[in-house]
Parts: C-alpha cells; structure tokens; sequence
C-alpha cells in the first residue's frame, strides 16, 4: 500500500474515511491459542474451575469484544456487525479460540475477529489463573478474510 491512510497530509492522525465505499459482504477469522498445565486443562474440560464455566464466560466475553473494538482500538470505525462467533477446540496442552466476525458493510471485520480472540484467550486465563498462572497466550492471527476491495485472503500454514 503505497499511501498511509490513518494520516492526513499534515501526518496528523485520522479515521479513514470510507463513506463513497461500496457495502459487501465481509468476513474475517481470527485464532490464538492458551497452552496451560494438565491440571488445568483438565479442569477446564471438566467444568472444574473455581470461578465456573471458563469457556461460557470466554465465549460471552469474546462477542462482547467483538462488539467494541471501536471502544478500544484507536482510528477503528464503529461497526454494526451481523455476527460474531467464538469457538474453542481442545489441545495436547492448549485451548485453540476461533472468533469470526460479519458484516455487510463498507470496511473489514479483521480487528473485530481479532479482538473478539484476543478478550477470549484473556478471559480463559483469568478464569483459570486460581489452577494455573502460567498459562501462555500466543499465536494470536487472522486466518482469514473474505471480501471488500482487497479481496479473499488465507494465511499459509
């Protein structure tokens, strides 16, 4: 991209102005994962941990993210999603989180997904932290994104 679009000709910083856009469908997919001891994975699985339903509370908390990135990410535009996901799939040592976010609209869901991933896997370790505070969060990414101008993108495993 040749032109920095958070910034005006001064350099000052702006919300990009996406106004003469046309609206598409738009779609994106984010994922991390939580790596953690047996006992708490194990706990987690079994519904055992002290404060209650880690993943219910990650999954509420993740959609609640996705729903105000703008809050908390500067020069993001609000957005009036469609839908909004947060998934969990259990590893040899690790929670996976899968978040996605949609819309018809006329800018990306990215940091949508990408929030909703990142305040799930945080919340898993909050939840979790009584069994195990040294859980590790990494391999927060977007996986995927589908629509607007730039097109259909994957990352490469």
């Amino acid at each position: 991209m040749s032109e920095l679009t958070h910034l005006d000709e001064q350099g000052k910083a702006r919300m990009v102005d996406v106004g003469a856009k046309a609206e598409t469908r738009r779609v994106a997919i984010a994922e991390g994962r939580i790596t953690m001891s047996a006992e708490a994975l194990s706990a987690i699985r079994d519904g055992a941990v002290p404060k209650g339903d880690v993943l219910a509370a990650a999954r509420i908390a993740g959609i609640m993210a996705a729903k105000k990135t703008a809050d908390l990410i500067p020069l993001c535009h609000p957005l009036s999603l469609d839908a909004a996901t947060v998934d969990f799939a259990f590893e040899e040592s690790a929670v996976r989180v899968t978040a996605s976010a949609s819309l018809s609209g006329k800018t990306g869901v990215e940091m949508e997904a990408l929030t909703a991933a990142s305040v799930a896997l945080l919340t898993i370790y909050d939840m979790a932290k009584a069994v195990d505070k040294g859980m590790v969060i990494s391999g927060l990414r977007l996986i995927e994104k589908r629509g607007g101008k730039s097109g259909d993108w994957r990352a490469e495993d």
